[in-house]
């Protein structure tokens, strides 16, 4: 399959499911932190729900309904572990086919580089030329936040006391003196 078609048959399925809600990272994470009820505490709550119809009531659910909502959890838990394993899959064979890429253009440019020293292959020169400004451009900008890190300077002496000190040794200076 191309990735055209499978971005298509994805969009087509992504269609198709009907409870498909988009969540930010906080609301996930909050809806996360109020789920943590392990499934046989889930069991026994709906067995709870099952047992008298005044709990049925109470929350609005009969058990049967709460059951089928619990197993149909549980079978989109396995249709997430699914489009887990082949997002690792797809992001790993990309990430191959983009090292592979890297590879071949590192050789493509030393060859070039070797090539274009005779005079025959001078049409080669321009290209090289490009390549080797577009890396010295991208090793510029990796170069600028470095600045940023740097720590800052030790702080200076008070200008008072930086005229009393006759040796080069710096002075502690007292202050507030008994």
């Amino acid at each position: 399959m191309t990735p055209d078609e499978v971005v298509d048959g994805l969009r087509a399925i992504r269609a198709r499911i009907s409870e498909m809600t988009p969540l930010t990272a906080a609301q996930r994470t909050a809806l996360r932190n109020r789920i943590r009820t392990s499934n046989p505490v889930l069991q026994a709550s709906i067995s709870v729900i099952g047992a008298l119809d005044a709990v049925s009531q109470a929350v609005g659910q009969p058990a049967e309904e709460v059951r089928q909502l619990a197993d149909e959890s549980n079978r989109w838990i396995a249709v997430e572990d699914e489009l887990r394993a082949m997002l690792n899959g797809v992001s790993g064979a990309n990430l191959m086919r983009r090292h592979r890429l890297a590879f071949i253009a590192g050789q493509a440019y030393i060859i070039g580089t070797r090539l274009a020293l005779d005079p025959a292959n001078a049409i080669l020169l321009p290209h090289v030329e490009e390549v080797k400004r577009l890396k010295s451009f991208r090793r510029r900008r990796k170069a600028a936040p470095a600045p940023a890190s740097l720590p800052s300077p030790a702080p200076t002496a008070d200008p008072e006391e930086e005229g009393s000190s006759t040796s080069g040794d710096p002075q502690p200076s007292v202050k507030g003196g008994t």
